[in-house]
Order: structure tokens, then sequence, then C-alpha cells
């Protein structure tokens, strides 16, 4: 992607919309390089994409690699039910990245949960690895007394920059050098476009993770080219920059104006004219030097964060371990 017309796009960590920005305003949405499908059941909406060719990756903006997202809009409603749901599904499309990766149930796995406890919508990762099932010290201390159906399952919560003075990327490679898992699972909070998106989506990406990608710091990865360990990243949107939700007011004020009358000249002028990525470069040019342009989180986010977070730890839970029951994880939910 061009780095002059990628200061004028809405942030964003979601492939999915990244690949949205990417056929904006095109008649053929397909990019050549780029396969994806669509399915929805239970509510649930699943997009697979995968990207092949150094072309498609700089004109989606992400990375070559295989992006799972799992969008559920009445995920916000607190529904139990919808959330046992969405482990299930959760965890067989975890299952597969694994099976493609070639992890095998005895290959040992790390977790990382990034972010920052004391910041909820950072707090997305400490608060998985809480909630997962760590195994690796039964597999030290007492191999013999492990039940069949489990593996080796390590976490750690390595803080951020601006707490311990070190890339979270460091102290993971510290520890890969001395635990020497087989897979990493990087679990962080994302930044969206969509409002509609924030705290209702979920995605998995074989391409690891660049913790503070979404607003704009430029932090070592957590990757398999810098870790030498395939990574899995798991993110979940929690919040939306202030430009972004400007913008889309506009867009859907322009849309319902149009429903009343064919003629919307006299109502917006030079601003019904402009491309969305002109709209936003006034925008931001407006809000920036004032300060405004600030990172916008819903108010019941402290609620969400506990029950995602307790979805993604249950999905993982079972995607890990066999003797988890992956059609059923409502025990390991709540």
């Amino acid at each position: 992607m061009d780095k002059e017309l990628a200061l004028y796009q809405a942030r964003t960590d979601l492939a999915l919309e990244a690949h949205e920005n990417a056929t904006q305003g095109q008649k053929d949405a397909a990019i050549p390089g780029v396969w994806a499908e669509t399915e929805t059941a239970d509510g649930i909406t699943v997009s697979r994409m995968e990207i092949k060719t150094d072309q498609a990756a700089q004109q989606v903006g992400k990375m070559i690699g295989h992006y799972v997202t799992l969008e559920v809009p009445e995920l916000r409603q607190g529904d139990t039910t919808l959330q046992d749901k969405v482990a299930t599904k959760f965890a067989k499309e975890f299952e597969a990245f694994m099976s493609r990766i070639g992890i095998g149930p005895k290959s040992s796995v790390l977790i990382v949960g990034l972010g920052n406890w004391n910041v909820t919508p950072d707090a997305l990762g400490p608060i998985v690895v809480e909630n997962t099932m760590v195994t690796r010290h039964f597999f030290e201390l007492m191999p013999d007394q492990v039940s069949p159906g489990y593996r080796p399952v390590s976490a750690v919560a390595p803080g951020v920059l601006g707490t311990t003075g070190i890339e979270s990327s460091d102290i993971v490679q510290g520890i890969v050098a001395q635990a020497k898992p087989d897979l990493i699972i990087a679990v962080d909070a994302l930044a969206a476009k969509s409002l509609e998106r924030v705290n209702t989506t979920i995605q998995i990406a074989d391409t690891g993770i660049h913790p503070g990608s979404g607003i704009g710091n430029k932090r070592k990865g957590l990757t398999k080219d810098i870790l030498g360990v395939p990574c899995i990243g798991i993110g979940v949107p929690t919040v939306v920059y202030a430009s972004t939700i400007v913008n889309n007011t506009m867009d859907l004020v322009f849309e319902h104006m149009k429903q009343h009358t064919t003629n919307t000249d006299p109502l917006f002028g030079v601003f019904g004219k402009m491309e969305e990525s002109e709209r936003l470069q006034l925008v931001k040019e407006v809000l920036s030097p004032l300060g405004h342009d600030l990172l916008v989180t819903p108010k019941d986010i402290d609620k969400f964060m506990e029950d995602i977070a307790n979805v993604i730890a249950s999905g993982l839970n079972a995607a890990l371990h066999e003797a988890v029951d992956t059609s059923n994880v409502a025990a390991y939910t709540h």
C-alpha cells in the first residue's frame, strides 16, 4: 500500500477491514493473489482469507498468510449461550490453524498475553492468560501422572514497554530460548475501523502479532521470523479512533438523508462529493492539532473484556487439549 495513501486510511488491525479498504469502489472485489470465503450460521459470520503473493500483501496492507475473522454482532448482549457457541466455533477454527502449520496434539505451546493489566481496553491478553489451562509444570514435575489428552501449555503476560522498559518480543525471545515451545500463541487487543466490529469480532492469523500497530506504535513483533517458532496471533478490536467515528457518522448521515431526497447537494455541498479517504484526511487535520483524535472504547468495556477473554481462553483450552470436548466448551467458559 502506498505510504502517502496509508496516512489517510482508517487505522485497523483487522485483515478483513484492510481487504474492504483495498477493494472499496471497485466493481470486482477480487484481488489477484487473495483467496476469501464467508459463511454464516447461528449468528456467527466466519470469514477466511489467504494472502498468497507479495503484490497482494502490498495492495491489502497485510502480511502473506491465513486470516480467520469471527463476527458476532450480538456478542455485546452478554448472552452466555451465544458465548458458548462462539467459543466452540473459535476452538474448531483454531484447531484447523494448528493442523495447517503442522502442530500435533503433543506439541508444546506458549501463550503470550500482550497488553496492560491497568488499562481495561488493553487487558485482553493478561486476562486470557489468567483463564487458560496451564499444564507444562505437570509434564516437567510429574509426567507419569498426566492423563492422556493433554499437552504441555505454558503462559506469560510480559507487560508493556512503558512498564517494564523491555520490548515484549525480547522477553518472549528469552522464554522461548529456555522453554523451547513448538508454537507461540499471542493474544492482544486490536483497533478497528468499523464501530460495529468493536467488541464483536475475533481475528486469528498465522502471521503473528505486532504490539501497538493499531494505535500507531511501531514495536518489535512476535513472528516466526523473529522468534524462530510458528506464531499465531489472536486479537479482538476494543478501540476505534475518534476520527474514524466522525467519518463513519458522516457516512451514516449521508445515507440517511439520501433516503429522503435525491438532491443532497444543497445539504452536503463539497462534503458529499468527497472520497472517504479525502474526508478522513480532513477530519484528522481538524482533530489532530487539537489533540482530539482520541482512542475511544465503549462504556461497558469492563464486563465485555471478562466475557470475551473467557470465550477465547475456553476455546483455546478445547483446541489445545484433546481431553476437553471441542463440541461443548460451556463448562470451561464460566
